[in-house]
């Protein structure tokens, strides 16, 4: 700790992860943040004359002091969402996957040919992410690349970190929501240099005094909708787009039983699901797959020697009927994990209900293993339902290294950037109410399970405060 010229310097609670099982409260807390974004320190337990001369020690930085309800944690990382079907989020959920997709979604999606109506959604979408607390988010677009251009100037309008797709498919889809492979390949090339020639990447130059390099903000990401829509020659042409640019990959696996036997009918060179995007060279460990619900032990292993991690969507996973992931099982496996709404297939747009729907799952899980003694002595007599540390961490962490960036956010370890939320339990008119039996412990349980937007009083991306219910810098 020393007394250079810093942004701002937070004294208070703070909570991260430190990893899956281990995760820390600092109840006597000092966390300094660099004009940069960059997180210059974090103090443990500071002592009385450090908090008594906050002010005089740190007199040319902001100094923000905490109250005993409020707490700073790491922003929220979604790492699977649909920003187009936001605008049906919360109806036409009585139908499984692939009704669903041909009945709701490709109608809805396919009205993003009109950039007047793209730009109105996606402004209300990102908004409503960042207030929920989402700090970083993997999104699907639609086939269109001018929509998808507008939905990169959003996001970065409104400073939310995002890996952003122009969603590929050229078959099993409605004629007038279906592309031609060649325009499909050269669009999302266009849309590729759109994002890296609009932000350039300077994390190989940086003129900042700090040693951490700044990062892009909105990266490309190569999306084959999932294999039922994609030719092979189209799933061939994506594998050497990510390759020649060095990007991530996303797309769904698994999903549902009638999908998965749907691609074995269509791919019936590939043993399984996964197989396929395996043998068209789209499993890396730059590539994130949504839902892995059904997937074999054989399946499992593949993904792990690829890197590849599974985006848990669990509302999603219910409101679609499409089945319960065994978080557990891919974990002890060793595959990455990640937390994701899948909006709209998920109906809420905030990563505190894919906690807990998440905690639901795995209960779920749990309680199919009581019900079927041979299943369970199979697979594992000791199964353990997820933990609060370890579902925290799947919201932060674990997004950040499913999405490859455990080293620039996911926890307030110094020289990453300051991704952050504000949380007050206290708040007035809050969802929250806090009695003197209240630890530190509860009230951030009690935030996990029943806070919402309100509970959060300020957020913020690379230190820049881009949303919160606080309509000040007074918190």
């Amino acid at each position: 700790m020393n007394n250079e010229t810093l942004a701002t310097v937070y004294h208070g609670i703070i909570i991260h992860s430190l990893d899956i099982g281990n995760l820390e409260f600092i109840r006597n807390g000092l966390l300094a943040v660099h004009p940069d974004g960059h997180i210059a320190f974090l103090e443990r337990d500071v002592g009385q004359l450090v908090k008594e001369h906050l002010f005089i020690i740190f007199s040319y930085s902001q100094v923000v002091t905490l109250s005993k309800h409020q707490f700073l944690i790491p922003g929220f990382i979604d790492t699977h969402a649909h920003a187009p079907q936001y605008v049906y989020a919360g109806t036409g959920l009585d139908l499984p996957l692939l009704n669903w997709l041909s009945t709701y979604t490709f109608p809805r999606e396919s009205a993003f040919s009109s950039p007047t109506y793209a730009l109105d959604v996606y402004k209300r979408v990102i908004s409503r992410f960042l207030r929920n607390g989402t700090t970083t988010c993997a999104w699907f677009a639609t086939i269109h690349l001018e929509a998808t251009k507008l939905l990169v100037d959003v996001i970065r309008a409104n400073g939310q970190r995002a890996f952003v797709g122009k969603v590929n498919m050229d078959t099993c889809g409605p004629d007038y929501y279906v592309e031609k492979i060649d325009d499909s390949v050269k669009s999302t090339r266009d849309f590729i240099q759109y994002v890296l020639d609009s932000e350039p990447d300077t994390s190989k130059s940086s003129n900042s005094s700090n040693t951490a390099k700044p990062t892009r903000l909105v990266t490309p990401i190569i999306t084959p909708r999932f294999a039922v829509s994609c030719t092979a020659p189209l799933l061939d042409s994506l594998s050497t787009l990510a390759s020649e640019h060095d990007l991530p990959i996303q797309s769904h696996l698994s999903e549902n039983p009638s999908e998965c036997e749907l691609v074995q009918s269509l791919f019936p060179h590939c043993r399984d699901y996964t197989s396929v995007y395996d043998h068209y060279k789209l499993l890396t460990p730059r590539t994130i797959m949504a839902h892995g619900i059904h997937l074999s032990s054989e399946e499992i292993a593949i993904l792990r020697d690829r890197g590849t991690g599974i985006s848990h969507c669990p509302n999603s996973n219910f409101a679609l009927q499409s089945g319960v992931c065994d978080v557990r099982r891919l974990l002890n496996a060793g595959v990455k994990v990640g937390l994701g709404t899948d909006v709209a297939g998920g109906y809420a747009p905030s990563i505190l209900d894919a906690v807990r729907q998440a905690m639901t799952a795995s209960k779920a899980c749990k309680i199919q293993y009581l019900a079927r003694a041979e299943e369970r002595v199979e697979r594992d007599p000791d199964y353990n339902v997820l933990t609060i540390p370890e579902v925290f961490y799947l919201a932060t962490m674990g997004g950040a290294k499913l999405l490859n960036l455990e080293d620039v956010v996911g926890n307030f370890v110094p020289g990453k950037e300051f991704d952050a939320l504000l949380v007050d339990v206290g708040v007035a008119d809050g969802p929250i109410d806090v009695f003197d039996h209240d630890t530190t412990e509860s009230l951030f349980e009690k935030f996990l399970y029943l806070g919402d937007e309100r509970s959060l009083r300020a957020v913020w991306v690379k230190g820049r405060r881009v949303a919160g219910s606080s309509n000040s810098d007074e918190f």
